[in-house]
């Protein structure tokens, strides 16, 4: 997302730098970390303790304090961060940046997610809402203190292009807002419902069918349930070549709409795209490990639990790391937990208290839905009658520019999103030749569960606080959106699984492709409850892994038809199998290590094929070059260099003339689509008339030469110098101004590139998109075990470092430990938190006037 600044700028900015007059400008941000601070609104002291990495240790008296103070630290260390992230989630970006972030804005309008936090706000129970208002009063009083660049360096920045600006107070509703962005960052398969649509223009249904494969039932592992015999070594056929499931061929065939709807559906996607990416882009890689392992299996007799979501890489991290203590458990003060939190968030999301321990990954459940609705002026038709829209303005404050406003109309399904620009209505206006309907007014409107008030805002401190499997599953069961797999293990030696979500049972279809709005029989008809969604406690194989892939075997309920096709976790379960097998016990160490493994099963698959192959030239330098490897994509790999830029170059040569927007990423669905291929030697794909090649070996006989040649252009001709980290590179940018196109403003704020190994679909998920390069979209952004037997020997690290403050020592200084797969020491006791500290700021109530 970029931010338009002018040439002014740009000048002023260079003449800061060059005169180093930036020097107090950077550092006056800085937060006080030792001595004293008087702060109006606190009832009691509260000690905050830090480490060398600046992790701060919240230590109070009551309930109240806690959070209060957790909101003042937050705003200490990230409330840029905060203030950005509360602009994105109420569309009120055009405030601080001007009119290049209406489009964005309107899109965010449309959708409501400040109103849908406004409601969850007014639903809360007066437990939660007291913590959420003490957190904004923490965040308040540090506004209190300071102002504009005294806040955080991009104040300063954003000065010299919108001068009168200044932060607001901070709100209850600001923080509950942020859920929502977690909840459309990890929606699931909306963008393969699109994806499906516009393939159906091009393709006939068996052939979108073969793209979009179903799970490979029976031959990747599932979370609950039976799992396979042994975990698969390398790719497998999801289906027997040609065949394809009867029902998703029926679907795409009543929808599929004619070829040039092809631009109006690309459309759609780049609009729905063009949202910030507070979490990370849309795709198979957007996912996480997780996984517990029990007593029975460990050194020390308890479980432990390993944690690594996988996300989009901002600077600073998404994560901030915290610890929130009562001195006493009490009445009044009831928690004792660290672990990872959100800046602007009270609470913490993942990570353990003095019972228990839990981690997150995406479930990714089927809860969003796109309807061609039919439209008569503000009306809409449903059963043969007209019903009225629901109309909303809003209004678009422009820095530099005047008011926008907008009008949201919405079905009861949902907003009409077709609204949002005359490009996105073209998506409905093609739908009447595209599908035989009669002329008229059609538009597209979106049903997701994010847009019904719910009540995760609570579940968080039900987790904090839950001692036991039940208070688990208590608090669990109030994680509604988004949907995540929770893993669980506790200081009695249990461990367990429970699928959270509201998921939606629908009237008809599966929600792989966009419906007609006009019946009721299309739509939903409830949701899932609760008690039916996968659980286990204590399986009998001892361990539990999570990944993304299928929650449960197919006879379970009807999640989303649209699983991650299970490589990680059939390399998670192979490694824990193999250790289990050897007759070792795991330890922290072990599982760090399972985190870093970089086998590439999609490798596995294809060296075989191209160890059989007759091949000369480049090709044949190439095919010598692998024939040595073993598969992992190591930072250091040649073969892994190498193997990257020909399975790029391959999904080029197979998928380059499928529309754009449909374009492989190259991950865990086209490891299955061209996995499967393989044993379809003959297959049409495996034939490019441009290239003049036809059939399998032809085609990677191409891809293999072509490869060669592009590595030699990138790395240079020697191939002993190739390295998978020179291609593979993370530059760690800041949301807001990281991407400025001002190379000083750019410089102030990005950290990198950091040199890196793994891939997409591999364990250690760091992924690559293929329609772009080979540079890192994807990473594990944070890593976390948690030992239950010693509660100061779990490991954790962030993706960069604690502070949101530029040039701050712990801005960036997690990130080349991250960047080498080194963890932290996580020490939780008190004794543990205080033999580590290096900084001891008391927060003291501030004395009466007079």
């Amino acid at each position: 997302m970029k931010f338009v600044i002018g040439l002014l700028i740009t000048v002023l900015v260079l003449a800061i730098v060059a005169a180093g007059l930036g020097w107090w400008t950077v550092h006056r941000s800085f937060p006080t970390l030792n001595g004293a601070v008087d702060v109006p609104g606190l009832g009691a002291e509260v000690t905050v303790i830090r480490d060398d990495a600046g992790i701060p240790q919240l230590y109070a008296e009551t309930d109240h304090d806690l959070f209060f103070a957790q909101g003042y630290v937050h705003a200490q260390d990230r409330f840029w961060e905060m203030d950005f992230r509360r602009h994105v989630t109420s569309g009120r970006l055009a405030e601080l940046f001007g009119e290049s972030q209406v489009g964005t804005d309107a899109f965010i309008r449309t959708l409501d997610w400040r109103g849908i936090a406004e409601q969850e706000y007014e639903a809360l129970a007066s437990a939660p809402k007291a913590y959420y208002d003490a957190y904004a009063e923490g965040v308040n009083a540090y506004l209190g203190e300071r102002s504009g660049a005294d806040l955080s360096l991009e104040y300063a920045v954003l000065g010299l292009q919108n001068p009168g600006y200044s932060p607001e107070p901070w709100t209850g509703v600001d923080s509950i807002a942020w859920l929502k962005a977690m909840a459309w960052d990890l929606r699931s398969n909306l963008g393969d419902e699109i994806d499906r649509a516009m393939l159906s223009t091009a393709l006939p249904p068996e052939e979108v069918a073969r793209l979009h494969p179903e799970f490979p039932w029976g031959t990747m592992p599932t979370i609950v349930g039976e799992q396979p015999a042994a975990a698969p070594a390398g790719l497998s056929s999801t289906r027997l070549p040609g065949d394809v499931d009867a029902s998703e061929t029926d679907a795409a065939a009543a929808s599929a709409p004619v070829s040039d709807y092809v631009a109006a559906l690309a459309t759609l996607r780049a609009t729905i795209d063009g949202v910030p990416e507070l979490l990370g882009p849309e795709g198979g890689d957007i996912g996480s490990n997780s996984w517990v392992v029990s007593g029975a299996l460990t050194e020390s007799g308890l479980p432990l639990l390993a944690n690594d979501p996988h996300l989009g890489p901002t600077m600073p991290s998404i994560w901030t790391q915290m610890g929130l203590h009562c001195v006493e458990i009490t009445e009044t003060c009831g928690f004792d937990v660290a672990g990872f939190s959100f800046s602007g968030l009270p609470g913490i999301v993942i990570g353990q208290n003095a019972s228990i321990a839990w981690g997150f990954t995406n479930l990714g459940p089927d809860v969003a839905d796109l309807y061609l609705e039919r439209l008569d002026g503000d009306s809409y038709e449903l059963d043969g009658a007209l019903v009225p829209l629901t109309l909303r303005e809003e209004t678009i404050e422009v820095a530099g520019g005047d008011p926008v406003t907008i009008t949201v109309r919405s079905t009861d399904r949902g907003p009409i999103v077709t609204d949002i620009s005359t490009d996105f209505g073209e998506v409905a206006a093609q739908f009447p030749a595209a599908s035989g309907q009669p002329d008229g007014t059609y538009e597209v409107s979106l049903q997701w569960t994010a847009l019904t008030p719910g009540t995760t805002a609570g579940a968080i401190f039900a987790l904090d606080r839950a001692q036991d499997w039940n208070g688990f599953r208590a608090a669990a069961a109030l994680f509604d959106v988004p949907a995540q797999n929770l893993i669980y293990a506790d200081v009695a030696g249990n461990i367990g699984y429970q699928a959270p979500g509201r998921i939606p049972v629908r009237t008809s279809g599966d929600g792989t492709l966009p419906v007609p709005g006009w019946t009721s029989e299309n739509g939903w008809s409830g949701t899932i409850p609760f008690d039916e969604l996968p659980s286990v406690l204590n399986p009998a194989a001892g361990y539990i892994v999570t990944a993304n892939n299928a929650a449960a075997g197919p006879d379970g309920p009807m999640l989303t038809k649209d699983w991650d096709y299970g490589y990680r976790a059939a390399g998670i379960d192979r490694l824990i199998r193999e250790r289990i097998d050897s007759g070792e016990k795991f330890t922290v160490d072990s599982l760090a290590e399972i985190q870093l493994d970089t086998a590439d099963a999609n490798a596995e698959a294809f060296l075989p094929v191209i160890a059989s192959l007759e091949v000369d030239g480049d090709a044949a330098r190439g095919a010598e070059l692998l024939g040595g490897w073993n598969g992992d994509a190591d930072v250091d790999s040649a073969q892994a260099a190498y193997f990257a830029v020909f399975w790029r170059t391959l999904l080029d040569g197979m998928f380059g003339e499928l529309p754009e927007a449909a374009l492989p990423q190259g991950g865990d669905r086209w490891f299955n689509v061209v996995g499967t291929l393989l044993g379809e030697p003959d297959a049409a794909w495996w034939t490019n008339e441009d290239l003049g090649v036809a059939g399998r070996d032809a085609m990677i006989a191409n891809a293999l030469d072509a490869a060669w040649k592009e590595a030699e252009q990138r790395m240079g001709s020697n191939p002993d110098s190739w390295r998978w980290g020179r291609l593979h590179t993370l530059t760690l940018t800041n949301q807001s101004f990281g991407e400025s196109g001002i190379a000083p403003i750019e410089w102030l704020f990005n950290r990198g590139p950091y040199e890196l190994g793994g891939g997409s679909a591999i364990v250690n998920a760091i992924g690559w998109d293929a329609r772009f390069g080979y540079a890192v979209d994807w990473v594990p952004s944070m890593r976390m075990v948690v030992d239950l037997a010693d509660r100061d020997a779990s490991r954790w690290i962030n993706l960069t470092g604690a502070s949101g403050h530029a040039f701050h020592a712990n801005y960036a200084d997690q990130a080349p430990l991250w960047q080498r797969g080194e963890l932290l020491d996580w020490p939780f006791t008190r004794e543990g938190v205080e033999a580590d500290a290096r900084d001891t700021l008391t927060l003291q109530p501030a004395q009466a006037e007079g």
